[in-house]
């Protein structure tokens, strides 16, 4: 057996960051539902970031079409580097709760793993993937 596992096709990078994307949608929704976002504009401003991202994935998504997927997603990858970068910043003046940390942690972890299967030589392994459309397919019917 060999200590190299082959690289992940452009439909595995795909359905790997749509399961990452369960954990953004869920850091989306604890922050957006905070009573903090509604009193500060920068914490909207991230949510409604990560949100923009996963609806943009939505149609390919869907559509089943990697190509386009994995395009759309280095295309928008700086906007969800930015909103998460954001968070790291200003979440310890928004609240030192073990939520908000947590929620940081979450993101931070979820996007790196992003940035790597975006990339084109994605990680040989990632997270397995669920065998129906998640976050990104919800986001594009919202």
């Amino acid at each position: 057996m060999s200590d190299t596992a082959s690289p992940l096709s452009s439909h595995e990078r795909m359905l790997a960051i749509d399961t990452l994307l369960s954990h953004v949608w869920m850091v989306r929704a604890f922050l957006k539902h905070s009573d903090e976002a509604a009193d500060d504009d920068e914490l909207a401003a991230v949510h409604r970031d990560l949100y923009d991202y996963m609806l943009a994935l939505g149609g390919p998504l869907a559509a089943s079409d990697p190509d386009a997927y994995l395009h759309l997603a280095r295309k928008k990858l700086g906007k969800l580097k930015s909103a998460t970068a954001d968070f790291a910043r200003i979440q310890p003046e928004i609240s030192s709760h073990t939520n908000f940390q947590m929620a940081r942690r979450s993101l931070e972890a979820a996007v790196a793993q992003i940035v790597e299967l975006v990339s084109n030589s994605g990680p040989a392994t990632a997270v397995s993937a669920p065998a129906q459309a998640g976050p990104a397919s919800k986001a594009a019917s919202s």
